[in-house]
């Protein structure tokens, strides 16, 4: 296992070898291969920027994003404001069902409800409004239309496993109930979980997945 010491000093570099943040203004604590990170940004699309930079390395086995978003006085929006554009992004997303999804905003920060066929859809509409201004952070609950049966998603997400050049299929287990699914076993690193997850919500019919994979050094 990587040292604590050794996997702060990695995280530092990675946030400031990332052109979209500041990481002056980022403090980054690790203990056991959990990474916490502190501090403020300007935007909520900064606190994700920096939340992916520590998830790509290897040694990251869980990260607690603590970090503030404090809006700079120009980026000040109503809630008002937010959610006119919010709907206006959602139309020009053609992927996104736009009629299916419900736009809620409350002290800058967006919840997004509805439901749709598709993961990517969902990934589409998070998308399509944590980027604008004055957001504060965005809470998806989209939920899925079941498509198909648990024995077909199973077999579909096995089979994109063993496509894939990010995962390693013998290492990833994968269970199915109903429109759930379980992903198990041990990968290398926080990215390989990550696009096992991926991997498992792109299956048409998936509701909820539960990722239990362990990140091991």
């Amino acid at each position: 296992m990587k040292k604590d010491t050794d996997l702060r000093r990695d995280v530092v570099d990675e946030l400031e070898w990332e052109p979209s943040i500041d990481a002056a203004e980022i403090g980054v604590t690790a203990h056991d291969g959990v990474v916490t990170l502190t501090g403020t940004v300007h935007s909520f699309t900064q606190k994700l920027a920096a939340e992916r930079a520590a998830k790509r390395l290897q040694g990251v086995k869980a990260l607690a994003n603590d970090i503030d978003v404090r809006l700079p006085g120009t980026a000040e929006r109503t809630d008002s404001d937010i959610a006119r554009m919010a709907v206006d992004a959602l139309k020009w997303r053609t992927v996104v069902p736009s009629d299916r999804v419900k736009v809620l905003v409350k002290s800058g920060w967006i919840t997004l409800e509805g439901e749709v066929d598709w993961q990517y859809q969902k990934d589409a509409a998070f998308d399509a409004v944590h980027h604008l201004v004055g957001v504060k952070g965005v809470t998806d609950m989209i939920t899925l239309k079941p498509r198909v049966s648990a024995i077909d998603v199973k077999s579909r997400i096995e089979a994109a496993f063993r496509r894939s050049a990010e995962v390693d299929a013998q290492k990833v287990q994968v269970e199915t109930r109903d429109a759930k699914v379980t992903l198990r076993g041990a990968v290398h690193s926080w990215s390989e979980r990550d696009d096992a997850e991926r991997t498992a919500w792109a299956a048409p019919g998936v509701e909820l997945v539960e990722n239990l994979i362990a990140v091991v050094t």
